[in-house]
């Protein structure tokens, strides 16, 4: 599966339509992230059980603000909704693989009880 382009109107959809999501947030100006472009683009093809998404943080700035995204490119991974990965910096095809491995067998029902937990603790249920 080819990488696809999301916005601040597509995100959210994006996150809670499908089961594993990678976002890379770029910028057009970013050699870091046109040096990551090809491989984020080749890993995708590998993975046709993922979502790759890709977000311009120049043309989605509020969302970008909200987010915390301080430097790009930065990598968030979903799954199931759940924020499970974020690190800015470009990685090598094999770190991308070991954190798409480490995504793939998280223990979700484990993960959104730790999640149910830090919401009563705050408040936020």
């Amino acid at each position: 599966m080819a990488t696809i382009d999301i916005n601040a109107d597509s995100f959210e959809k994006t996150i809670s339509g499908n089961d594993i999501v990678l976002v890379d947030f770029w910028a057009d100006w970013c050699g870091p992230c046109k040096r990551f472009a090809p491989i984020y683009e080749k890993t995708s093809e590998e993975y046709g059980d993922i979502t790759f998404a890709k977000l311009d943080t120049d043309a989605n700035q509020a969302l970008s603000g909200q987010l915390g995204i301080e430097g790009i490119p930065t990598l968030m991974a979903f799954r199931e909704g759940v924020l499970v990965f974020n690190q800015a910096g470009a990685l090598p095809g094999p770190a991308l693989k070991q954190v798409i491995d480490a995504v793939k067998g998280l223990d979700m029902v484990e993960v959104h009880k730790k999640v149910a937990e830090l919401q009563a603790q705050h408040g936020d249920s």
